[in-house]
């Protein structure tokens, strides 16, 4: 239940200028005939965020080029409802949970019990599976600071497949350093797994603007997650090396062309920052696009990373722009615990268990560049 009255009141008892103030608008109605609303964050430095309760989804992040000119730089939809009948097959913006990417075989063993998941990628459950995190509505219970919005959502017992009650809380917080902060933190009623990220793809010279290829990637990792034919991990973790091996700033399009000459459709891949969650966020990536100017940072405190490449063949949908969405449109840079963590443990863990507190957090930063 979102609290408007406690939220205009706060908001007018804050100090915020009238750039940093929250703005609330309709976003259409679901199917079932419940409205939607539309949250814009603006920090008067030339950046704008846009999300929804419904689901919590990242709709916008407007920033300026070198010139000044804004523009909307992730992909995604118009309204409500366009997300609700179509982001299943995209995940466009959404927080994903209750665990994100891969888990092999769509079951896990803890404290000696088996679960067993509905697999809904081959064998394999991908992104926590039905009913998806974005599909419900998140409650928007506080503001702070005048430019951060807390969303909460709780998972019951049994959800997906996975034991304990979680409640799970992401604060949305647009600094004056053109940052987008994305703090979550979760507590269980039993002892379970959990691995959230946000699903945003990122195309930098604008949403609509056709494939990235001419987008430059820097990935700050020198390991990488050994997938099978599954894209699930094998356990084992590799030096990065030839095409993998990003640590310089290299062409996407290059990158891509590389791995398809080898039968590859393109990057979905884990890098793989440290044996544990940092204490704060630290530089994992930078993307460039140096058309116009516009660079984008991710730092996280997560130990992993997945970078994905938007390899399906899209070619039916339009974003807001009018645009049809085709292969390779945009990118994602989803921080995180490593795929299959549950069934793997060499890898950070996963397991929350009561009394204990699930903490992470990632900045996507775009810094203004002459």
């Amino acid at each position: 239940m979102i609290v408007r009255t406690a939220l205009l009141s706060f908001l007018l008892l804050t100090a915020a200028t009238p750039a940093e103030a929250v703005k609330e608008t309709d976003f259409g109605r679901t199917k079932e005939g419940r409205e939607a609303h539309l949250y814009t964050l603006s920090n008067g430095k030339g950046m704008r965020v846009s999300f929804t309760d419904l689901g919590g989804v990242i709709t916008a992040i407007e920033v300026p080029d070198r010139n000044g000119k804004r523009a909307n730089v992730v992909l995604g939809f118009s309204n409500a409802a366009e997300y609700q009948a179509k982001n299943d097959n995209y995940f466009f913006g959404v927080p994903v949970g209750r665990f994100a990417n891969r888990i092999k075989g769509a079951r896990f063993a803890l404290d000696g019990h088996t679960y067993q998941l509905t697999p809904n990628n081959g064998p394999n459950l991908l992104h926590g599976g039905p009913p998806f995190y974005h599909q419900r509505f998140w409650a928007v219970s506080t503001f702070a600071r005048g430019n951060s919005v807390k969303l909460s959502l709780v998972s019951p017992d049994g959800d997906q497949g996975f034991p304990g009650e979680v409640r799970l809380s992401m604060t949305y917080t647009l600094t004056s350093r053109n940052e987008l902060r994305i703090d979550y933190r979760a507590t269980s009623s039993k002892p379970t797994v959990v691995n959230f990220t946000n699903h945003s793809y990122f195309n930098l010279a604008g949403e609509g603007s056709g494939d990235v290829g001419g987008q430059v990637i820097q990935i700050m990792g020198d390991r990488i997650a050994e997938l099978d034919d599954q894209a699930v991990p094998t356990g084992r973790i590799l030096l990065v090396s030839g095409d993998y091996d990003l640590r310089q700033p290299r062409m996407i399009g290059d990158g891509l062309a590389a791995l398809k000459a080898k039968g590859v459709g393109g990057y979905d891949n884990p890098w793989v920052f440290g044996e544990a969650p940092r204490r704060k966020p630290v530089l994992v990536a930078r993307a460039t696009d140096h058309a116009s100017g516009r660079m984008m940072e991710v730092l996280t405190t997560e130990p992993s990373m997945q970078f994905y490449t938007a390899n399906s063949e899209w070619g039916t949908d339009a974003g807001p722009s009018g645009t049809i969405y085709r292969r390779h449109g945009g990118f994602a840079l989803e921080t995180q615990h490593l795929p299959d963590s549950p069934n793997q443990p060499a890898f950070p863990t996963t397991t929350l268990r009561p009394g204990q507190v699930f903490k992470s957090t990632t900045i996507y930063r775009f810094p203004r560049r002459p």
